[in-house]
């Protein structure tokens, strides 16, 4: 059985090696550690930081983490990240995912995500990528799993309208590299 989240949100984190001189806040369920003084979490609250790059995320989660490998749910919303980090593809066991209110730019790194078996669930808005009228077809066709995007189900509707638009897009780059 898995203890409370690992909560580290609202400390001024800028780097996650800051992380690793700060005590997790108490919530309502108190936090355990065992003989290694790890936590016997599957979820780790990293946001309302100020947190630039995913570098020593593996680091980060190893430390605090009694089993980082099963990870399952990560919280980074409300940060300065700019990219979806390929660190996060390692997180094999990731189902929940916030990434919401950072500054990431480029929709095509959605597509990175894809490489997480489990991941149903992610918060992608408040991001400039929002802006981009593909961004829920994008988001949805990219990660085929999903139950929820932006804290709404993602509708039947919605996975087939993807599926149209991510067939029209891949045609269209066809055709652009026989022209090339």
């Amino acid at each position: 059985m898995y203890g409370a989240p690992v909560d580290l949100s609202f400390k001024n984190i800028c780097s996650l090696e800051d992380a690793w001189t700060e005590e997790p806040s108490r919530g309502l369920r108190p936090l355990k550690r065992n003989s290694e003084m790890k936590y016997p979490s599957c979820s780790l609250r990293l946001n309302n930081n100020n947190i630039l790059d995913l570098h020593d995320l593996q680091k980060t989660v190893s430390y605090f983490l009694a089993e980082p490998s099963q990870l399952a749910w990560l919280d980074l919303s409300f940060n300065s990240i700019s990219h979806i980090d390929k660190v996060l593809c390692e997180l094999r066991e990731l189902r929940v995912l916030y990434l919401h209110g950072n500054s990431i730019f480029l929709l095509s790194e959605v597509d990175r995500l894809g490489a997480l078996p489990h991941l149903h669930s992610i918060t992608l808005h408040g991001n400039l990528i929002e802006t981009n009228k593909a961004y829920r077809n994008r988001g949805i066709s990219a990660l085929p799993q999903l139950k929820t995007m932006d804290f709404s189900a993602v509708t039947r509707q919605e996975r087939v309208m993807a599926e149209i638009w991510h067939q029209s897009n891949s045609r269209i780059r066809s055709n652009k590299l026989l022209k090339s």
